[in-house]
């Protein structure tokens, strides 16, 4: 469904991307994870279109996304933090979506609206919310318009336990759809009900991408924390042989 070829970004002298090259198909729930400054958000930026590369493409559905810009219909994006007119009520700001893309009312998906209660604030003004119900905006936004792919950047940032579990089980629902899933998150407990696969970044360089039941038969690990510290702890240890 996406696929990137030999992604290279260059910011100055900093590589961002390093020769990236991956697939993620329809109905994977995939697990982005990395240290700060490994790529990662460069890679999503490069996915919405948001980034140019120096070298390499992306393609959606086959095509390439230089070409097709009109792809982006078909992803939600939920960022880690979400920027919007601060003048907006919430009622305002889905309504000016709804208004931009105008997808008939019974294709829309407004069950995050109702499950987060939504529905009882939209006189409240974008400036007045807290990061919490900031961040539900931002996740009933990327749902709304039933888009195939999901990219999530840290969504539970904020949220409370039971609001947690409300997205959890959305994405249950939506990859239970056949829907692709994209999740950045640094709380890997939150992660092990959801992935099916795992995309590990160092340094701009892709160091795996695999199924998280490979990675558990290969670590011996059930929890996704502890089967990636097991993992970076063997490349560390192979990297310091192969230095002498």
């Amino acid at each position: 469904m996406i696929i990137a070829n030999n992604l290279t970004k260059k910011f100055g002298k900093l590589i961002a991307l390093n020769n990236v090259s991956l697939a993620c198909n329809k109905g994977e729930c995939i697990a982005l994870i990395g240290p700060n400054g490994s790529g990662k958000t460069t890679l999503i930026k490069s996915i919405l279109g948001m980034v140019v590369c120096d070298s390499g493409f992306i393609t959606f559905n086959g095509k390439n996304i230089v070409h097709d810009w009109k792809y982006r219909s078909n992803i939600g994006y939920m960022p880690q933090i979400g920027r919007y007119p601060e003048n907006m009520t919430i009622g305002q700001l889905l309504a000016m979506m709804k208004d931009i893309r105008k997808k008939p009312s019974q294709e829309l998906d407004e069950t995050l609206i109702e499950q987060f209660e939504l529905h009882k604030l939209m006189h409240k003004r974008m400036c007045t919310l807290s990061g919490g119900t900031r961040q539900k905006v931002s996740a009933a936004l990327a749902f709304l318009f039933s888009p195939e792919v999901l990219i999530l950047d840290e969504p539970t940032a904020g949220l409370d336990p039971v609001a947690t579990e409300i997205l959890k089980e959305k994405i249950v629902a939506e990859k239970k759809k056949g829907k692709l899933i994209l999740i950045t998150s640094h709380v890997l407990s939150e992660l092990d009900d959801l992935v099916t696969e795992v995309i590990y970044m160092q340094d701009g360089i892709l160091k795996f991408h695999k199924s998280f039941e490979d990675l558990q038969a290969i670590t011996g690990q059930v929890k996704l924390s502890k089967a990636i510290a097991t993992v970076m702890l063997s490349i560390q240890l192979e990297q310091k042989i192969i230095n002498g």
